[in-house]
């Protein structure tokens, strides 16, 4: 089954970048579970997925856990997955809700030469021991591989005067 289907106005590039990348050793450091099965159901962003409910967790690997030491006390975590069902050679893309094409840098879709996904979510519990962290939701898909966990810092990661263009544009 094909994820995505290339739109109108969207270029591709010329090869696929997983073909020919060789400088990233990524080490899958645990999985997302959530109640996003296929992407058709998926929120696609943060806000849509507090909407809809549903909670998700990460379980990190055993050999990654000894990481969580310190993250007690915080009450978000950014989480960075990889998209892995995401097509990597669209450079181009359409949105659904946009009139016009749009570079994959100015998108936050997952179909990107690196599909990297960010996620800035609320921890609810920790589980240390079992390497499991609850969060209040996830805009990625059950099994979207995890490749870090930063702490969220309100004090240096918002920008309260930060500006984007309207959602048309």
């Amino acid at each position: 089954m094909k994820m995505f289907e290339q739109r109108e106005g969207e270029i591709p590039l010329a090869g696929d970048p997983a073909a020919d990348a060789d400088d990233a050793r990524l080490a899958y450091i645990g999985r997302i579970a959530s109640p996003w099965k296929q992407r058709e159901h998926c929120p696609k962003n943060m806000n849509a997925a507090r909407e809809r409910g549903g909670g998700a967790t990460v379980t990190v690997d055993v050999p990654y856990r000894a990481g969580l030491a310190g993250l007690a006390g915080f009450s978000h975590v950014v989480v960075l997955s990889w998209f892995e069902q995401a097509p990597r050679n669209l450079i181009v893309q359409k949105p659904r809700h946009a009139s016009d094409a749009k570079g994959v840098f100015a998108l936050r879709s997952p179909a990107r030469p690196n599909p990297i996904g960010l996620h800035v979510a609320a921890i609810v519990s920790l589980d240390m021991e079992n390497g499991v962290i609850e969060l209040d939701a996830i805009d990625a898909l059950d099994g979207t591989p995890v490749i870090d966990l930063k702490p969220y810092f309100a004090s240096v990661d918002a920008i309260p005067d930060a500006t984007r263009p309207s959602k048309d544009a």
